[in-house]
C-alpha cells in the first residue's frame, strides 16, 4: 500500500522548483538580491559611473593641466605635419601671410589708396602686421571648427578632455605667429620702426588675444561637432570679419564722413582691437590717437568674455562629443 503524499509537498519551500519531465531536470534560479533596483541604484551599490560623463568644471580643468604636455606635443606634430608634403616645407608658414600681404598691398594700397592718413614708412608695416594678426585668428576659428568633427577617430578612442584640442589648434596657431613674428619685425626695421619699450607691450597684447581665439576655437568646435557644414560657410564669415576689422585700412580714416557710431562699433570689435594694439606697439608712426577710448580694458574683457564663456559652453556638451 502507498502512503499517502502530505499536501505539503505542493507548498513552496524553497527558492529552487524541479520539474521531472522525460527523465530531465529543470531548475529554475534563485531570484536576484539586485531584483527591482532601479540603474541608478545599481549603480550606487556596485560603484559604477556614466562612461564619458561629464566631470565637474574646476575637476575639468585639473584634467586638462595633467594633459598639458600632451597638448604642447600635439600641436607641435600638427605644425610640422601641415606643411610636411610641401618642398618647402615650413618656409610656407612665413610664405603665405606675406604673399597675402603683397596681393592686398597691391590691390588696396596702390590701386585703391587704402593707406589715406599714413606715408608708405607706417602703411606697409600696418599692412602686414594687420595680415599676420588677423590670420592668427581665422586660422583659429578655421582649426577649431573641424576640431571634433575632424578627429572623431581620436575622439571615440581614447578618453581625454575634449578640450584639449581646440586648444591645442589654437596653440599650434599662436606658434605659426611667432615664427612669422620674425619677418615681421625684419620688415618693420627696415620701414624705420625701432626697438623701444613699447615693444614689449606685445607679449600682453598676444596674451589676451590667444586667450580670446582659444574660447573663440571652443565656441566653433562645439556647433561644427553638431553642424559640420560650419566649416563650409566659417571662410565668408571670416572674410567679412576681415573687411570690416580694419586689416587694409584705418577705420576712423575711412569713415570719416560716416556716423561716428559705425566707426566706433568697427574699432571695438575684437579683431581690430588685438591688431591695433599690436600695430601701436611696434610700428613708431602709429601712435595712440588710433586706438579706441579704454582699449586695454576692451582688450581685456574680450578675452575674460569669449575665453571663459567659449571654455564653459564646450564643457557643457563634454559627454556628447563623438556620439551619434
Amino acid at each position: 500500500m502507498v502512503p499517502d503524499v502530505p499536501r505539503i509537498l505542493n507548498t513552496k519551500v524553497s527558492t529552487v522548483s524541479d520539474t521531472h519531465q522525460g527523465g530531465a531536470v529543470a531548475t529554475s534560479a534563485p531570484p536576484s538580491v539586485d531584483e527591482g533596483l532601479a540603474p541608478a541604484e545599481l549603480a550606487a551599490k556596485y560603484g559604477l559611473a556614466v562612461s564619458g560623463a561629464r566631470p565637474g568644471l574646476f575637476e575639468y580643468v585639473r584634467e586638462l593641466w595633467s594633459r598639458r604636455h600632451f597638448i604642447l606635443a600635439f600641436s607641435s606634430a600638427k605644425l610640422t605635419a601641415q606643411y610636411s608634403q610641401a618642398k618647402l616645407g615650413q618656409v610656407w608658414q612665413v610664405a603665405t601671410p606675406l604673399l597675402n600681404a603683397l596681393v592686398y598691398y597691391l590691390i588696396f594700397g596702390l590701386i585703391l589708396d587704402a593707406g589715406q592718413g599714413m606715408t608708405k614708412e607706417v602703411y606697409i608695416p600696418f599692412l602686414v602686421t594687420g595680415i599676420f594678426v588677423f590670420t592668427f585668428t581665422q586660422s583659429s576659428v578655421m582649426a577649431g571648427v573641424r576640431a571634433i568633427s575632424g578627429n572623431l577617430g581620436l575622439v571615440r578612442a581614447l578618453h581625454f578632455p575634449r578640450a584639449s584640442l581646440p586648444i591645442s589648434f589654437s596653440l599650434q596657431q599662436l606658434q605659426q605667429l611667432l615664427f612669422s613674428m620674425i619677418v615681421l619685425v625684419a620688415i618693420i626695421l627696415s620701414f624705420g620702426s625701432y626697438p623701444s619699450l613699447r615693444w614689449l607691450l606685445v607679449i600682453p597684447a598676444l596674451f589676451l588675444h590667444f586667450v580670446f581665439n582659444v574660447g573663440l576655437a571652443m565656441i566653433v568646435a562645439r556647433l561644427g561637432s553638431k553642424t559640420p557644414d560650419l566649416a563650409q560657410l566659417m571662410p565668408f564669415i571670416m572674410r567679412t570679419w576681415m573687411y570690416a576689422s580694419g586689416v587694409m585700412f584705418s577705420i576712423p580714416v575711412m569713415l570719416a564722413d560716416k556716423p561716428a557710431w559705425i566707426a566706433d562699433i568697427l574699432m571695438y570689435n575684437p579683431a581690430a582691437v588685438y591688431m591695433d594694439l599690436i600695430r601701436f606697439a611696434l610700428i613708431d608712426g602709429y601712435g595712440a590717437q588710433n586706438l579706441p577710448d579704454h582699449v586695454w580694458m576692451t582688450a581685456l574683457a574680450w578675452a575674460l568674455a569669449v575665453g571663459a564663456g567659449g571654455f564653459v559652453y564646450f564643457w557643457k556638451a563634454e559627454e556628447r562629443y563623438g556620439r551619434g
